[in-house]
């Protein structure tokens, strides 16, 4: 048992109960099967019964390595199992899962503060709705959760009791979450040096950083063959995934790229704007007041969006021609595009209403076109708002480890900063360290004060 009340397993399996409803409603009411899910579904399918790790096209199927091979496993595991594109059992599986993690995140709250913060930290994993809509969907956030909260509890195991097998599943954890998603790496960056920090005092440095070695050898193991085949398939040093998610010889379009980030500070320009790009028209009245800096530059966007839409291909001349129209702004105001809008998008992720996966209107805040969406995304932003003032309140009161996730935290933001089209669910990644200090939270003013440093 990950912390023993044994007369109280009943409220473990109420709450495990009604987060088991919770999804379930989810996937009834809010399945989410297109864009990205179909394309890990493809190569699943692909890898399955051709033995091709491919994208299918009209001329056959072709080879990629736009996406890793964490998820599409995990497919096709579920397709032998279930059927072929049998994505409502994915679902199913998912729920699974994700009831797992609560367990995780439970048993870690109470290795860092108490069994009371445990058992909040339970209700409030299973109850959360941010984390509980992913399971909807064949996405890699339901597995990329589990597998951060897997870590965060062999971690906490590992100091407690330093022996092998939590070193093992703890190298697991590490080399999953990042063949799920190239920022998965980011846990072991996090917590190798945190493993010899804490361990060092209590089992001393030889041993620990032992351990850490040891562990970050095996987690970049699984990586090797992945290498190895980008190599012979593609003739490309690739050990993860692009930052683009174009196979080699595709365009990456820099100049586009980087005029959005001159531009995009929330997820509605990059739905309307960055989405759009390459096969669909762009819509220049969508564009912020923030897109133009003078007269001449608001009637140069636009003639660069009309020439665009006339094929809406991000052809070289409309690349560089972006280009252009991004230097001009960079050079206008260099502190917006390297301070200002970094922090804008990384502030966006965390507290923008978390409807993505809901089919609420995307522009929520237009109050006048659909008063109830609107009432419900400003609910759903404060319900946001109250999982944060927790994990904050919980992390003011530093609780074990408490370093350790404020740097994963630090670090994460650090990358989000850096990419150009933001969404609410890459700071998800966060939410197993934040349900388990949203737990320690809750702590009675006399057990706080006897909190472990």
């Amino acid at each position: 048992m990950f912390f023993a009340l044994p007369r109280r397993w009943w409220i473990a399996l109420f709450a495990l109960a009604a987060g088991a409803a919770l999804r379930l409603w989810f996937i009834h009411a809010y399945p989410e099967v297109q864009g990205d899910p179909l394309i890990y579904g493809d190569i699943a399918k692909n890898w399955m019964l051709h033995g091709i790790y491919g994208l299918s096209g009209s001329d056959g199927i072709h080879p990629t390595l736009i996406r890793l091979p964490g998820y599409p496993l995990f497919l096709v595991l579920c397709f032998r199992l279930f059927g072929v594109e049998h994505y409502h059992a994915v679902m199913y599986v998912q729920t699974v899962v994700d009831l797992a993690s609560c367990l995780l995140i439970a048993g870690f709250a109470a290795k860092i503060a108490s069994r009371r913060a445990a058992w909040i930290a339970l209700w409030l994993a299973a109850l959360c709705p941010f984390t509980a809509n992913y399971a909807a969907t064949p996405l890699t956030e339901t597995l990329e959760l589990f597998t951060i909260a897997l870590a965060l509890f062999s971690f906490a195991r590992l100091l407690e009791n330093p022996e092998w097998r939590w070193v093992l599943l703890l190298s697991f954890a590490f080399s999953y979450a990042a063949i799920l998603r190239p920022d998965g790496a980011l846990l072991a960056v996090a917590l190798c040096p945190a493993m010899v920090f804490y361990g060092a005092k209590l089992w001393g440095t030889r041993l620990m950083l032992r351990m850490a070695v040891v562990c970050g050898v095996l987690s970049v193991l699984p990586f090797v063959p992945w290498a190895i085949r980008n190599w012979n398939t593609f003739h490309v040093v690739q050990p993860l995934a692009p930052r683009y998610a174009t196979d080699p010889g595709e365009n990456t379009n820099p100049g586009f790229n980087r005029w959005t980030k001159t531009v995009c500070a929330d997820f509605t320009c990059t739905w309307e704007i960055y989405w759009n790009a390459n096969s669909d028209a762009l819509p220049f009245e969508s564009l912020p007041t923030r897109a133009f800096d003078s007269p001449a530059q608001y009637e140069k966007t636009k003639q660069l969006f009309e020439d665009y839409n006339k094929t809406t291909t991000l052809s070289t001349d409309i690349d560089d021609r972006f280009a252009a129209l991004a230097k001009e702004r960079i050079a206008a105001n260099p502190l917006r595009y390297y301070l200002a809008m970094p922090v804008l998008r990384v502030a966006d992720m965390w507290l923008r209403p978390r409807t993505e996966l809901l089919w609420i209107e995307l522009r929520w805040w237009e109050y006048g076109k659909h008063h109830a969406e609107t009432e419900f995304a400003a609910a759903y932003a404060a319900l946001n708002l109250v999982y944060l003032i927790l994990a904050l309140i919980g992390l003011y009161r530093w609780p074990r480890f408490a370093g350790a996730m404020l740097f994963f935290i630090l670090l994460r933001c650090a990358l989000l900063a850096t990419i150009e089209a933001p969404e609410p669910r890459y700071t998800l990644e966060c939410f197993p360290m934040l349900l388990a200090l949203a737990g320690v939270a809750f702590e009675r003013k006399g057990a706080y004060l006897r909190l472990p440093l």
